[in-house]
């Protein structure tokens, strides 16, 4: 019986272990859809522009470490702040029909593994930018982390000018970047922290009208600039809505490659 039992054993293990490994790495791609890489994707955009600008046009080389060290940071910070929004919103996001399939709203995910997964990323982001960068950037880091989710999150039930609230920790990827690169804020730090301020607010108001019926769904009150913003102020539809929202997304990107490789 003894040896039935030992064999029994041996047998069961290995099969519990595959299922284990099987689990974790297919919980893989759920955890990065957290983090919403296609934010992140902006955002390490706008990071890199504000970290090549800062450092001028002196014949110098480009520092490729800091400069890894800046987005890696950063992208640990806004992938754990977009999991921690998620997390506040899990259940306004399963009301939504453009989010209840996330990760967590559709219950694929434990909400407390995700809240500590984007704790553990923040924290971790945090410090990394304070040790390997500079406190400055870690700071900026930390102060969007803060209001996006302690300000404009919760803000976005109470008050349409939620927007407006949220464009200021939006806009600050290019300020880490700026700091990251030369340890301060310049007023050209703030030409571009003014430019993605703005860019927002066309951006939002395509977004808010194409998913409006789901925002009011879940009680969120948000506030519904050239060619395709004048477009959709005259032709309120989805058409004009999505095409002002795909100008926006190429607008972005566009302009900063521009002015980088213009920096001279």
């Amino acid at each position: 019986m003894a040896t039935e039992s030992n064999i029994a054993f041996l047998d069961v293990t290995p099969i519990a272990q595959r299922t284990h490994a099987s689990r974790f790495f297919a919980a893989i791609p759920e955890y990065w859809a957290l983090t919403k890489p296609e934010v992140n994707f902006l955002i390490l955009i706008t990071t890199f522009a504000g970290f090549y600008l800062a450092l001028g046009t002196k014949p110098r080389g480009f520092p490729v470490t800091l400069a890894l060290h800046t987005l890696l940071g950063t992208l640990l910070v806004a992938g754990g702040t977009g999991t921690l929004n998620q997390f506040i919103e899990r259940s306004f996001d399963a009301q939504m029909r453009r989010t209840a399939r996330r990760p967590l709203a559709a219950g694929r995910l434990k909400a407390s593994h995700v809240f500590w997964f984007g704790f553990v990323s923040s924290v971790v982001g945090a410090v990394y930018l304070a040790l390997a960068v500079n406190v400055l950037a870690s700071l900026l880091a930390v102060v969007t982390l803060l209001s996006y989710l302690f300000l404009y999150t919760p803000l976005k039930r109470k008050t349409p000018f939620c927007t407006l609230i949220g464009a200021f920790p939006g806009a600050v990827p290019p300020l880490i970047g700026w700091a990251a690169a030369c340890g301060r804020l310049d007023l050209g730090a703030w030409v571009l922290y003014a430019l993605v301020f703005l860019w927002q607010f066309p951006h939002f108001m395509a977004i808010a009208w194409m998913y409006r019926e789901d925002y009011a769904r879940a009680g969120y009150l948000i506030l519904p600039f050239l060619y395709y913003s004048i477009h959709f102020a005259f032709r309120r539809s989805n058409v004009a809505a999505r095409q002002l929202l795909t100008a926006s997304i190429v607008y972005l990107p566009l302009v900063f490659m521009l002015m980088t490789l213009d920096k001279k």
